[in-house]
């Protein structure tokens, strides 16, 4: 029985096996002399083996392992060669599940709020708190800070421009979301003196989140012109697996290209990824009568909708406002404003769902560009389904909702 074999002899074999799966492996490379010398060895430990003599044993395995040194021998760097190829299998594995299986999603906008959080500027009165604060709120809440003041009477903001990534080649890592975006803010005064700051976050969140409200004032010295913190977006994992067994779900939160939505990508332009919950599903028939969706006649159900139709625009539940007809000016973070949506933008309207097309609506109705907009989107769109936020640690950490 294999648990009574002697310690010897198990050793002896491993090293039998071990050897002629080395010989397979170089077979193509060695000379015919090589691999004959190192087979004749081998067979005399695996002898020394089947005799269960301890000392012909360790003879043996010391005779073959002079061998196989002279012939394999030791390279210097050989960690560093081991060190790149675990580093390279890792690649390879990361890519793999983010391709087939798990794809990092990071919320740029408010669309979803308060079902999944976007970039958020908090502008304050006071200085940023101490640095083992700040340092806790990092993993927490995402959260970073910024305070700049003018320096002299007559400032002005006069130019706002992307700050290339640090690793070249590399404009977002995966899993990392925008880890490397900054934006840099150019500021002048009505001597000509120009200086900068930095704000690590995406020139389109800068834009809508601070850009719009400071173009064209005017500082005086000691005045504020940026103070306050940023709260990251929720980083999500998307389920890419689950779409190719089934079909979606009516009020699921789903991701998908903007690739073929001539409203939001044209022809010649990137296509994005947008996430948002699925309202309609092909030939649904849907009304938005405020704070109600309607689909084929009957209230929307499911805990998705019935969270986005507890409060009403004027008395909020929660953070939710309900379902609406149109978007409104104030605090609206997306990149593009329409006064007037193209599908159902009153009450009395009704929208039919295409064949292989989904309608997409953010539970933040009122701050969020989506298909009352822009329209259907393809079947071929889809990425897959939210599955859980990864990042930050609050409020929304686990299970997508």
């Amino acid at each position: 029985m294999f648990f009574l074999t002697s310690r010897h002899v198990k050793q002896g074999r491993q090293f039998v096996k071990d050897a002629r799966k080395l010989v397979a492996y170089k077979r193509d490379v060695w000379s015919e002399a090589k691999v004959v010398d190192v087979e004749k060895h081998i067979d005399s430990l695996e002898a020394a083996v089947r005799e269960k003599d301890e000392a012909r044993i360790a003879d043996q395995a010391s005779k073959l392992d002079a061998v196989l040194a002279g012939h394999v021998p030791v390279h210097a760097d050989g960690w560093i060669r081991e060190n790149v190829e675990v580093f390279l299998v890792a690649i390879v594995v990361a890519l793999g599940v983010r391709t087939y299986f798990l794809q990092p999603f990071t919320i740029p906008t408010g669309s979803m709020q308060p079902t999944l959080n976007g970039i958020v500027f908090h502008p304050t009165k006071e200085p940023a708190p101490n640095l083992l604060v700040r340092a806790l709120q990092v993993p927490i809440f995402g959260r970073h800070y910024v305070d700049q003041v003018a320096k002299e009477n007559g400032e002005q903001i006069t130019d706002y421009r992307p700050v290339k990534s640090p690793l070249p080649f590399v404009p977002k890592v995966p899993g990392f979301g925008g880890f490397f975006d900054r934006t840099e803010i150019v500021v002048r005064g009505p001597s000509g003196n120009e200086r900068s700051f930095v704000v690590k976050e995406a020139l389109e969140t800068v834009d809508s989140q601070f850009a719009r409200e400071a173009r064209g004032k005017i500082y005086q010295a000691g005045e504020v012109i940026m103070r306050g913190y940023f709260d990251a977006g929720d980083h999500v994992f998307v389920d890419k697996i689950s779409y190719h067994f089934r079909r979606p779900w009516r009020g699921e939160t789903f991701v998908f290209s903007t690739a073929n939505i001539p409203l939001i990508s044209p022809p010649g332009k990137p296509s994005q990824y947008y996430i948002k919950r699925l309202a309609g599903l092909p030939e649904d028939t849907l009304r938005v009568d405020p704070p109600q969706l309607f689909v084929n006649g009957k209230l929307a159900e499911g805990k998705g909708f019935e969270r986005v139709m507890s409060g009403t625009r004027e008395n909020p539940h929660d953070g939710y406002r309900g379902y609406g007809n149109g978007a409104e000016r104030k605090n609206y973070d997306q990149t593009v404003y329409v006064d007037k949506m193209m599908n159902l933008s009153s009450p009395s309207a009704t929208f039919t769902v295409p064949e292989h097309e989904y309608f997409a609506m953010g539970d933040n109705s009122y701050n969020s560009y989506d298909s009352r907009g822009w329209g259907t989107v393809p079947e071929r769109n889809i990425m897959g389904r939210a599955l859980m936020v990864y990042w930050p640690f609050w409020p929304h950490f686990g299970l997508a909702k």
